[in-house]
């Protein structure tokens, strides 16, 4: 099913805003893990872990789907250089929504720590050791892809606004089906 011109299909519509909504979640998560003690703070973290192996496999689901549907072409008028930004942030989100469960998943396999994925079964660990030094330098990567991935976001609503409001072209239209399109 092609994607329409002026507007992506709503499975890709879905996708974003599901995984949007689920990396919001877990900046949420990891707010009140960090407020927390106890067998609260524990389960903010299972929880956590539960969100983003869903991410990484919606990402993968999105991946797929994005490989059997074409971007839709960005509006003619944009400059090279901004059309070149927009692919590497897209490009950019994919290799961080991978980075960040995958390195949590081995920070977590290599500490032998279990992860229930929602109190439904036991996520597999990876086949990896090295015990807590391993699992701090996995965590230490997942902490610094999570500062990469908050510039992503800044970057990527800063260009969303700036397309409505400075170039009035529609571009939000595409993610945003309720904002009206422009003649």
């Amino acid at each position: 099913m092609a994607e329409p011109r002026n507007r992506y299909s709503t499975v890709s519509l879905i996708l974003h805003w599901v995984i949007a909504l689920a990396v919001v979640a877990q900046v949420a998560l990891i707010m009140a893990h960090d407020a927390t003690e106890g067998p609260l703070s524990r389960e903010f973290v299972q929880v956590h872990k539960a969100v983003g192996l869903t991410i990484l496999v919606l990402t993968l689901g999105q991946i797929g789907w994005r490989l059997a549907n074409p971007l839709i072409a960005l509006p003619v008028e944009m400059p090279r250089w901004e059309r070149m930004l927009a692919r590497t942030t897209q490009i950019a989100f994919y290799v961080v929504l991978l980075a960040m469960p995958l390195t949590g998943w081995l920070a977590s396999s290599a500490g032998a720590r279990e992860i229930s994925w929602f109190g439904l079964f036991q996520w597999p660990l990876l086949p990896v050791g090295g015990g807590r030094e391993a699992a701090g330098q996995f965590m230490d990567t997942h902490e610094m892809v999570a500062k990469l991935l908050y510039a992503l976001i800044v970057l990527h609503i800063a260009g969303a606004l700036k397309h409505q409001f400075i170039n009035r072209d529609n571009v939000l239209h595409r993610m945003i089906p309720m904002i009206q399109r422009r003649p």
